[in-house]
């Protein structure tokens, strides 16, 4: 019967290997213990079915010991910890202690009457084995495992029926290494032959906790260093496992969805009619198109984007998780911009004009706040700006192309003064896509490595995504399409060798050709964190040498009708 205890040393060593190749850092460091002291206490069995003598046998029972006295702490603390009730310092503290003294006794064995009365060492069948009488300590121990079981079970039943942030399931997994480990203990004679049941508790104990640490995943939403995000942070967060079970919220979706906080977990929430109308509702739709997976959600005055997506374990999908956030102000502007020339009434065109004025300054505001990022860009915006009007106006001003001939030589429906107007109010917008550029690089003060250069040209697709995002709905599509273009491709070059797409020649729209004449011209004439400011003649002659290169030919006559002005503007800038 020595391959008995053989088998179950290694699996217990098996189940640990498996439950460290699964460990994550959420984990309750009790069952990590667990895992740990199995394996040993399983030896000891070993060493004991192949004692020879009485000395080996001791030191073999005293091994096992490590069982009987800390497992059943573990086991205990881990409970508590899974049920979400927190022992104080000073009530772990004594359970430990309690269990260090017992063991302690334990050690007592052979050499003292306190655990054993009486010891001698057989061998039958085979195996090697103690004859003992127990003393006062084995009793005491005997009543220190007997308290651990009612503390246990009294904490799983309390929060079968009263907590509602622990899973029911959870629980009842739960109750059954606790039970067979504890019953084990006091039957440990009850397999036949004389062989004991206790190493095969462990490794049942083992099994058990391998699929409650499996299901662990699921209800820690808190993993991966994003505690304070989720718990303080204004994103709502609620999951749901594939059988649409409720997995657990945040504080800040229960303010949005207050039904959450009645809901327990590891229940089907979709009798709650607000569950039913609004979060099931949107999952069907994903279900039927995982394209439909943003959602809005109104209360009283506020607006909430609701975004679905899959719940990941790793790399495997476990469930559904919702992210909520309060898009108010925008999808409010966003309506009135969109439906503001519904009416034609003056009092309508006063509240136009109005919004009108406001896109300006939001507009104009968020480019403002995306440079307040940049620490080498101070005035970029507003200076670009200008020297776009510049431009614009002497284009506007060339009485030697009329409609047809601008036709010619821009490709394009004509320069009309609603095509200059809608490049003078894009300009602003040209480098909102630094939000997504790292604050590393972006606020470098030095040059660029190849590695950061390339995140920084990421801002201008980024740019025009979140260009076409803010002007969605908007009836002025000729602005849309402009605004978009400029923050696109201003960093394209007419010899092909500027990003993101490498555009050459009339590819490159001519909104995006004239943004990036005022974009360089300000760069060069500007002071930077990295290099002084160039002289108006150095400045100048890069910029002529940029025609044909960088900027488009054609529009070299219009930079240089312009320069007076932009020397006198800059210089004004300067004093």
């Amino acid at each position: 019967m020595t391959a008995y205890y053989e088998i179950l040393f290694g699996l217990s060593v098996l189940l640990t290997l498996i439950y460290l190749a699964i460990w994550h850092k959420h984990f309750d460091v009790h069952i990590t213990l667990i895992y740990a002291f199995i394996p040993v206490a399983n030896l000891g069995y070993v060493l004991m079915a192949h004692a020879r003598n009485l000395d080996t046998a001791l030191t073999a029972a005293k091994i096992t010991y490590i069982g009987g006295c800390f497992l059943a702490l573990f086991i205990t603390q881990s409970i508590f910890g899974l049920c979400h009730i927190k022992l104080k310092r000073w009530m772990s503290a004594g359970l430990t202690i309690v269990s260090l003294v017992s063991y302690g006794f334990a050690l007592t064995m052979g050499r003292a009457p306190y655990f054993y009365k009486t010891v001698s060492f057989e061998i039958d069948k085979g195996m090697g084995r103690l004859i003992k009488t127990y003393g006062f300590a084995h009793t005491m121990t005997y009543a220190v495992i007997t308290f651990f079981i009612v503390i246990s079970f009294t904490a799983m039943i309390y929060s079968l029926f009263k907590k509602k942030d622990v899973s029911n399931k959870t629980i009842i997994l739960l109750m059954f290494p606790a039970a067979v480990s504890f019953i084990s203990y006091f039957a440990g004679k009850a397999l036949p032959d004389g062989v004991d049941a206790m190493p095969l508790s462990y490794v049942f104990a083992q099994v058990m906790y391998l699929i409650i640490v499996h299901r662990l995943c699921l209800y820690d939403i808190t993993d991966l260093g994003v505690d304070s995000l989720i718990q303080k942070g204004d994103t709502g967060f609620v999951s749901f496992d594939f059988d649409e079970k409720y997995l657990g919220s945040n504080e800040s979706a229960e303010k949005i969805f207050p039904v959450l906080k009645d809901i327990k977990v590891d229940t089907y929430p979709g009798k709650h009619e607000i569950v039913k109308k609004t979060l099931f509702k949107w999952l069907e739709e994903f279900k039927r198109n995982e394209e439909n997976d943003h959602f809005y959600y109104e209360t009283d005055d506020k607006i909430y984007l609701v975004t679905i997506r899959y719940l990941y374990d790793g790399k495997h999908a476990r469930g559904y998780q919702f992210f909520i956030t309060d898009d108010t102000d925008s999808r409010k502007y966003m309506k009135l911009l969109a439906n503001y020339n519904n009416s034609l009434s003056e009092e309508v065109a006063k509240k136009t004009e109005n919004i009108v004025r406001m896109h300006d300054r939001l507009i104009l505001g968020m480019a403002t706040m995306v440079e307040s990022r940049d620490n080498s860009t101070g005035g970029h915006i507003r200076r670009t700006s200008d020297v776009i009007k510049i431009l614009m106006d002497e284009i506007r001003s060339d009485a030697s192309f009329d409609k047809k001939n601008i036709l010619v030589l821009f490709g394009r429906e004509g320069l009309t003064d609603e095509f200059c107007r809608n490049v003078i109010q894009a300009a602003p917008m040209h480098d909102l896509g630094k939000i997504a550029v790292d604050d590393a690089v972006l606020r470098k003060p030095g040059k660029f490595t190849p590695e950061e250069f390339n995140e920084m040209k990421k801002h201008a697709a980024e740019g025009a995504r979140i260009v076409d995002s803010i002007l969605e709905g908007t009836e002025n599509e000729a602005f849309h399409k402009v605004a978009v273009n400029v923050a696109h491709y201003h960093h394209e070059r007419w010899d092909g060798s500027g990003y993101p797409e490498g555009l050459k020649g009339e590819e490159i729209p001519i909104e995006a050709r004239i943004m990036a004449i005022a974009d360089v011209y300000d760069a060069l004439v500007s002071k930077r964190v990295y290099k002084d400011k160039f002289s108006f003649d150095d400045a100048d002659k890069i910029m002529m040498e940029s025609f044909g290169k960088h900027f488009d030919k054609r529009l070299e006559k219009y930079y240089i009708a312009a320069r007076p002005k932009l020397e006198v503007y800059y210089k004004h800038m300067g004093e």
